[in-house]
């Protein structure tokens, strides 16, 4: 999940990053509009969690941006003030959630999974193929009652895997799903090893992600496995 944050106290910025990074979650950091706007002209985003109150204007002002622009990704509306008149704007322009702070990072990350269940065709929390079972929002995935012990990085890739099953991902889109532009640039074969690991994780699932010379990868159910 390739998400951007909008925020200008530092230190809740950079906290917010580090947690959703150790889930898996490649997080763009913006402290202002106009960085913001930098962000969202050259990087698609799964979605953008956005202050209300930024130093050179309001989030709301940024929403209305990009709702204008036909930008449809989801929004989740940072505040450190409670207001019904605040929330009820915030969803008129367009916005799928609102969070007040201080908030748990736990419940930023399952509203997050949340809105991103409901952009998705599939609706359901389990996203299911073969024996293979994946829910983000409870952070879990297992192949029929045995639970897959896997790193943040394995989470986050099986679930963009999950998400397009039977779709080819090319190395750039999982690259993209993966890394923030902060993040240590990793080695040309990162995400080989990635899916090396999880080809082994995935033995008996009745799935298998294969490998397309040129193209990318693609996760589907084995013949006779289904």
């Amino acid at each position: 999940m390739r998400l951007l944050l909008v925020e200008d106290a530092e230190e809740l910025a950079e906290a917010t990053q580090r947690r959703l990074a150790r889930s898996g979650m490649a997080c763009d950091l913006a402290a202002t509009v106009e960085e913001a706007r930098d962000f969202l002209a050259v990087q698609a985003y799964d979605a953008v969690i956005l202050d209300i109150n930024l130093p050179d204007g309001s989030g709301t002002d940024l929403l209305r941006e990009m709702r204008a622009q036909a930008a449809m990704m989801p929004v989740l509306m940072l505040t450190a003030q409670f207001s019904v008149d605040d929330k009820i704007s915030a969803f008129q322009l367009g916005a799928d959630d609102y969070l007040v702070k201080p908030f748990d990072h736990r419940e930023l990350e399952a509203r997050l999974h949340a809105i991103g269940r409901r952009q998705a065709t599939d609706r359901s929390a389990d996203l299911e193929l073969g024996h293979l079972r994946y829910n983000a929002t409870a952070g879990s995935a297992s192949v029929g009652d045995q639970a897959l012990k896997l790193t943040g990085r394995e989470f986050a890739l099986l679930g963009i895997l999950m998400r397009n099953a039977g779709q080819v991902m090319s190395k750039d889109r999982l690259h993209e799903g993966l890394y923030a532009f902060d993040d240590a640039v990793p080695g040309d074969n990162a995400i080989e090893l990635y899916i090396a690991r999880l080809r082994k994780k995935l033995t008996g699932s009745g799935v298998e992600i294969e490998t397309l010379r040129g193209r990318g990868y693609r996760l589907a159910a084995r013949d006779g496995d289904v």
